[in-house]
């Protein structure tokens, strides 16, 4: 197994968890073409994000432009197959958490607009391989994430407004659906054995911000924000009916026990 960084030092990391490792950055077509055709893959896992500076243009880029350049490079390359990270939050909106089957919010107005274009991006260009399967994750938590102990989500509820955070943690009755990241992890190898097509990884508790935004503020040790009224319509959560009906369950079931856990990984 061979890790792709943009960095020596995130190379390093990869090589100091027992892979072997790469150095190349996706936006450069041709180092990327080089690295691939050095490292000659079988399948290509795609985990792409630029989200350090709470940027999400940079990763709708990234999400556009790296996938097109990593898919070119990949299929040069002789790799048949492709597992990509794509997200749970982009569905249009609706009462029920959604499934496969639900179409993304294409005519979002505006910042979401765009998230969700760079969605399809990712999803059509990764969809030139042979096989492509599509993760599409709840809200990734756990160590290295935003939602972790002295994560940016700890600075957005203690109401710093430098926070680097583009989040919503808001305790009204907007619906999100939560991952930890090692289960995003074991479903990313797991895919590799799966079909063609998007599916939904999360937990198995969608929850209302009125639920989950106390807990993850008693968790992370900070004062709850006040309880607010509304909601965002497109925050509906999703079912995890399919990736569970391939073989694929959560370690942590609800982020109602996973958020605590963190402290232990702290």
């Amino acid at each position: 197994m061979t890790g792709l960084s943009r960095s020596a030092t995130g190379a390093d990391r990869v090589r100091r968890q027992g892979a072997s490792a790469v150095q190349a950055d996706v936006l450069d077509r041709d180092g990327l073409l080089a690295a691939l055709r050095d490292t000659r893959p079988d399948a290509v896992i795609h985990q792409l994000t630029d989200l350090a500076d709470a940027d999400g243009a940079a990763t709708d880029r990234l999400r556009r432009e790296g996938t097109r350049n990593l898919v070119a490079a990949a299929r040069a390359a002789g790799a048949t197959r492709i597992v990509a990270q794509s997200v749970g939050f982009a569905y249009e909106p609706g009462e029920k958490p959604a499934d496969e089957t639900t179409p993304l919010d294409v005519t979002a107005p505006a910042a979401r607009g765009a998230l969700v274009a760079g969605v399809q991006a990712l999803e059509s260009a990764a969809s030139e391989m042979n096989t492509a399967v599509l993760l599409r994750y709840g809200i990734l938590y756990g160590p290295g994430t935003w939602y972790a102990p002295g994560g940016a989500a700890t600075a957005a509820l203690a109401g710093d407004a430098n926070a680097r955070f583009i989040g919503y943690v808001v305790p009204d009755s907007s619906v999100t659906s939560f991952l930890h990241v090692a289960d995003a992890a074991r479903a990313a190898i797991a895919a590799l054995d799966w079909p063609a097509g998007p599916v939904n990884v999360a937990d198995d508790d969608p929850a209302e911000g009125r639920e989950w935004v106390p807990v993850l503020a008693e968790a992370l040790g900070v004062a709850p924000p006040k309880a607010a009224s509304g909601h965002v319509p497109w925050a509906r959560g999703v079912s995890n009916d399919l990736a569970r009906s391939r073989g694929w369950q959560p370690s942590y079931a609800t982020w109602r026990t996973g958020f605590a856990s963190q402290m232990a990984d702290a």
